[in-house]
């Protein structure tokens, strides 16, 4: 994978892992060099994210909206910034430079970011790896329900998503499924 979007609160959160996480996360995309593709945003998890890829000289894509460009203040000092018109053309454009998606704690911005990109999957809009960084159980009732879900079949999760707890095992677990994703379709 050479690109990664990762959806993340615009606040910090309510424990200091959950930066902790964001910065480990930093570190790792720009040791493997995967450019970070995010919401454009200075502010919360997304900022601390940016901040830390941009400064150890990883390679930062923000894709903003204008109207937040004064919400959020855009990151733009050493950054790719891609300043939209609306919220459909910010996701359009993450998925369009993105190898795959994570999802790190977040409000409900983050979530609907998550199962959009879960739903274009299942409906084989697109084959790339999503994850989700359970940082601190803070998505267990969430897996709780989607099993729910599964279980009164309304949903079928079945290789949709992978989860961690840890930065590193789930960019293996993604980047192991690119790979089989990628070698598939290179034989077709």
């Amino acid at each position: 994978m050479k690109s990664i979007c990762v959806f993340c609160g615009s606040k910090p959160g309510a424990k200091p892992i959950y930066k902790e996480k964001a910065i480990e996360l930093a570190k790792l995309l720009v040791e493997q060099d995967i450019t970070l593709v995010y919401g454009g945003g200075a502010i919360g998890l997304m900022g601390e994210l940016a901040r830390t890829v941009r400064d150890l000289g990883g390679k930062v894509i923000g894709i903003i909206p204008d109207f937040l460009m004064s919400k959020e203040v855009g990151l733009v000092d050493g950054c790719e910034l891609h300043v939209v018109k609306n919220m459909h053309q910010r996701k359009a454009k993450m998925a369009e430079l993105s190898d795959g998606f994570i999802a790190l704690p977040g409000g409900i911005g983050t979530f609907e970011e998550l199962f959009e990109v879960l739903t274009w999957k299942q409906l084989s809009l697109h084959k790339k790896p999503i994850g989700l960084l359970n940082i601190n159980s803070y998505y267990d009732h969430l897996l709780t329900f989607m099993k729910h879900a599964e279980e009164e079949q309304f949903f079928n999760e079945s290789g949709l998503m992978k989860v961690a707890d840890e930065p590193l095992t789930l960019l293996q677990l993604m980047s192991s499924e690119h790979s089989e994703t990628t070698a598939h379709y290179n034989l077709i």
